[in-house]
């Protein structure tokens, strides 16, 4: 069963649109990836059709592809391992979409289980709430008990592993690779109505507040 190449695009445009808006977008709010994300997977579709549709080409091709096209890597700044399998996932939705011709169904089958697996899996109900961060002390504690309780007050979450990758007793500073759990909520300064009383007391996700 063959598929016209309009009918592959809208597929790759609901597809990655899906992946970028409703999955990435809505948890990490970072649009310039939006973009990157989408310009990716349709200039991608477009050279693959064009191939396509110019030769021959065997699945030999579509790897040697997608290999070059995995080591390109964003030189502005690193990106995330969360960010880099979005990145992969618009490469393999651009590469189904635009080359997968000859079978329809087996092309949206591949598609929808694409992004029906960014759909389940990274949600705030299945993937875990727990986080990584490489923080820079400056001070030096005595023992490993003041060094987690100072670590949880500042990233205001419960420490669940810690690997101290730098001590520096000259410059007193401490290099710790933190995986925490961050708090549900967090209790803010009660607010002051007109005439000095307190008001009511607000309470927000701490991340929240940080981004």
């Amino acid at each position: 069963m063959t598929r016209h190449v309009g009918h592959a695009l809208l597929l790759d445009l609901v597809c990655i649109g899906i992946v970028a808006f409703a999955v990435y977008y809505r948890r990490y709010r970072r649009a310039d990836l939006v973009i990157a994300y989408i310009a990716l997977n349709v200039s991608l579709f477009s050279v693959a059709v064009l191939i396509v549709s110019q030769m021959r080409i065997g699945v030999a091709f579509g790897f040697g592809l997608f290999a070059i096209l995995s080591i390109i890597r964003l030189r502005s700044e690193p990106i995330s391992p969360e960010e880099g399998a979005y990145y992969f996932v618009a490469l393999v939705l651009g590469l189904v979409n635009g080359m997968v011709f000859h079978n329809a169904d087996l092309a949206r089958l591949l598609s929808f289980a694409i992004v029906m697996v960014m759909l389940l899996l990274d949600n705030p109900v299945v993937a875990p709430r727990g986080r990584r961060q490489v923080v820079t002390l400056d001070v030096v504690h005595p023992h490993e008990g003041a060094l987690r309780a100072d670590l949880e007050a500042r990233l205001g979450g419960k420490v669940k592993r810690m690997f101290v990758k730098e001590t520096d007793y000259v410059r007193d500073t401490t290099v710790v690779d933190v995986r925490y759990v961050p708090v549900t909520k967090v209790r803010t300064r009660p607010l002051l109505k007109r005439g000095g009383t307190h008001g009511g007391e607000d309470q927000r996700d701490l991340h929240e507040v940080i981004a």
